[in-house]
Formats: structure tokens, sequence, C-alpha cells
């Protein structure tokens, strides 16, 4: 039963790493299940500890990945039109589009925002959207960052304990 588990967890932990770049999947948080997985183990005990701060940082990095393309239209020089539009785009492209709708809709959304505010400047509307595209790939990037993290964790329990696995 510990090998399945094993095999279970890791392919938790790679889902995680998937998960990253397809919004349909919570990536930090889906490897943070293969961690769990692993520690259901009867070979490697249970670190509350461990899975308490692991599960924390996997919530955070869930929120945030909602916050950040707003930011990024915010520095960027989005009004809160754009901001707005980022969130709704966010929303509505993932509800129609799927996997594309994670990248055009904060793009477009902010885009129309900031037309609705201000509909002469086409320009500051770009820069904006622009702003909430780098958003989100600095989103994608930390939550990839945090998956690749939980699988170097996944293997260094591993490793510790692997003579009582074979």
């Amino acid at each position: 039963m510990d090998i399945f588990l094993l095999f279970l967890g890791f392919f938790f932990i790679f889902l995680g790493i998937i998960g990253s770049f397809l919004p349909v999947l919570p990536g930090p948080i889906t490897g943070w299940i293969g961690l769990l997985i692993l520690h259901l183990t009867e070979v490697i005990p249970m670190d509350w500890t461990f899975l308490g701060i692991t599960l924390g940082i996997s919530v955070i990095i869930w929120g945030l990945d909602y916050i950040i393309p707003a930011w990024g239209t915010k520095k960027f020089g989005g009004s809160k039109y754009g901001i707005w539009g980022t969130v709704i785009g966010l929303i509505i492209g993932l509800l129609f589009l799927g996997p594309l709708g994670i990248i055009l809709g904060p793009f477009l959304g902010a885009f129309i925002g900031e037309l609705i505010h201000d509909s002469t400047d086409s320009k500051r509307a770009a820069k904006a959207a622009f702003g909430s595209f780098v958003g989100f790939m600095f989103s994608t990037g930390l939550k990839f960052l945090v998956s690749i993290i939980f699988l170097g964790l996944y293997f260094s329990k591993f490793w510790d304990y692997k003579h009582l696995f074979f």
C-alpha cells in the first residue's frame, strides 16, 4: 500500500506542476495533496508542522494568483476601471474560453475597463492591459516555483526514508 501511496503522491506533485500553467488545476494546492499523500504512508512519519506550513503557502499562492494580475494593471498605470476589468476579464475568460481565457480575459478586461474610463487614451489602456499580462506571467512563475519546491521537498522526504520503502 505504501508503494501505491508513494506513486499516487508523485502523481499529484506532477499534476501540481502542470496545474501551474493550467487554470483548471490549482497547482500548488494539488502539489500539496501529493505531500499529504506521502505523509499518509506508514513509512514517513506525519509532520503536521511541515504540512501546515506548506498548506499555508499553497493557499496564499492560490489567493495571490487572483490578485497579482490586477496589481500588474495598477503598476502599469491602470485605473480602478482597469483593475476591475482585469478581475472581471479573468473570471469571464476562465468560464468561457478555458485555458486561453486566463491569458486573454485579464488582458482584454483591463483594456476594455481603461477604455470605459477614458476612451480617448488607447495607449494607456494598452499599457494597463500589458501590465495585467505581466502580472499573469509573474503569478504563473510563482506557482511554478512553489510547485518545483514541493517536488524537491517530496523527493527529500522520500530520500530520507527510501530504505524503508524497498
